[in-house]
């Protein structure tokens, strides 16, 4: 049994959701040869996991800033423009009940955030648990429209409100899920549906606490979300289906000559999602590496091409690198104290101190007497470097980008760290880091010249 997951490209228009319809029914079809001819293959599902239409996130985001800055016009302007949006999108539902269904849904839905966003307008404030609110109706909407669509087709498919399903914390817009409860609720809500041979379809990215308020799971949590129902239901495979053919060797906008990674380990897609590649959130990996669950990355637009197959391990490709990775717009913090040589505490003194603001670092070197580290998140890097100043001597720089080539070979080729160096040329490196793995070195540089690097890098190992 497949978990299928569609990005918002995957089901931005009626031509989107009418390719979504065609690979949903293709896997369905695909299940029962198997099954008849004895094979394990399980033929129910699949289950489908959706994002909010192409783009939506951002504008109810968007509105929610207009409601927190008091403009009420321009925010109830942009509710009316999402909710005629989504009656067009709802428009590939071809039959006339359900798609009256689905339009008084959506008319409530928006009726509901209009309301809401009044409140919030004259209150000029948006609290981290109505931004969760508002963000929802994304998933929630578009989820609804696509169960409808396959309902129109001949797919037999049952809505799942994700917030009867995904139990989190009350952390509001990155709120981390509760496994325990949330596989309770899956098992107790899909598998009926599965049983009966009905295709589930649910909203991604949403979640409640137990007490039933909405929440989400942060930017990119859909995937997330395909990732932990494939776990708590035990599923075969988890696809994620987008808009590109699979992982690829390097940033297409950057490196027009990368090209599809056919396989990679579960390990090197960590590295590459944490490092910038944006096919995959970071987070997708780890429910189906903890059950061992097959992930394909595959293009909706493209459904005939193989995609990106990732695994525990793989077979060896004969070449050190896999894919190089990359992230803009890095700063990196440097802090040094010869007051704190040697003393006991310092490190943990000073990721204290990056604990405290909630701000994560990517990339750490160390010395005796000073520590570098990257950051991508500057919102509170100005009371940051306040707090690191009380006990040591701090500088920032900005304008930097992280280079981080990855590999499962990289630990077995003597020669690889001189090849890497002289593909750089006259780059300046402004900091290094291998990991202790040995599947990735990192490298930190002047933004400027990370597309040249870039380009460089992946003719001398992919050409």
């Amino acid at each position: 049994m497949f978990v299928l997951k569609f990005g918002g490209t995957s089901v931005a228009d009626r031509a989107a959701i009418t390719r979504l319809i065609e690979i949903v029914r293709a896997t369905r079809q695909a299940a029962l040869p198997n099954v008849l001819v004895g094979t394990q293959q399980d033929p129910r599902g699949p289950i489908v996991v959706v994002s909010a239409l192409g783009g939506a996130t951002d504008r109810l985001l968007g509105l929610a800033a207009q409601a927190g800055a008091g403009d009420a016009d321009g925010a109830r302007e942009n509710v009316r423009l999402l909710l005629e949006r989504h009656v067009e999108v709802a428009g590939v539902i071809t039959d006339d009940g359900l798609r009256s269904e689905v339009e008084a849904y959506l008319g409530r839905e928006f009726g509901s955030l209009a309301r809401v966003i009044a409140a919030l307008a004259v209150l000029e404030e948006v609290s981290p648990r109505w931004l969760d609110a508002i963000a929802a109706v994304g998933e929630l909407t578009s989820s609804r429209i696509v169960a409808a669509a396959l309902e129109s087709s001949g797919v037999p498919a049952e809505w799942v409100d994700a917030r009867k399903v995904m139990v989190t914390t009350a952390e509001h817009t990155a709120a981390p899920p509760l496994m325990d409860e949330t596989e309770a609720k899956l098992n107790y809500e899909l598998i009926p549906l599965l049983a009966a041979r009905q295709v589930p379809v649910m909203g991604g990215f949403v979640g409640a606490t137990v007490d039933g308020v909405t929440t989400t799971l942060g930017r990119g949590g859909s995937d997330y979300s395909a990732a932990i129902v494939g776990a708590c239901i035990g599923a075969s495979e988890i696809q994620i289906w987008t808009d590109v053919d699979g992982m690829l060797t390097a940033d297409p906008r950057l490196v027009p000559s990368a090209r599809v990674v056919p396989q990679l380990s579960f390990d090197e897609a960590s590295e590459l999602a944490y490092f910038g590649v944006k096919v995959l959130h970071p987070a997708t990996i780890l429910p189906a590496m903890a059950k061992n669950i097959p992930v394909r990355i595959l293009n909706s637009r493209r459904a005939e091409a193989l995609g990106t197959l990732i695994t525990a391990s793989r077979p060896s490709s004969g070449l050190p690198l896999t894919a190089v990775a990359s992230k803009r717009n890095v700063t990196v913090v440097d802090i040094s104290s010869t007051r704190m040589l040697m003393a006991h505490g310092f490190l943990h003194k000073l990721f204290g101190v990056f604990e405290h603001h909630a701000t994560s670092v990517d990339v750490v070197t160390t010395s005796e007497v000073s520590v570098s580290v990257t950051v991508d998140d500057v919102r509170r890097l100005p009371r940051i470097l306040e707090d690191l100043k009380a006990f040591a001597e701090v500088t920032s720089t900005r304008d930097l980008a992280v280079l981080c080539v990855v590999g499962e070979g990289i630990k077995g080729d003597a020669t690889f760290v001189s090849r890497l160096l002289k593909a750089l040329g006259p780059v300046p490196i402004r900091m290094l880091s291998q990991a202790s793995e040995r599947r990735n070195i990192t490298i930190v540089i002047p933004d400027a010249d990370l597309p040249g690097a870039l380009t460089r890098v992946h003719e001398e190992f992919f050409a």
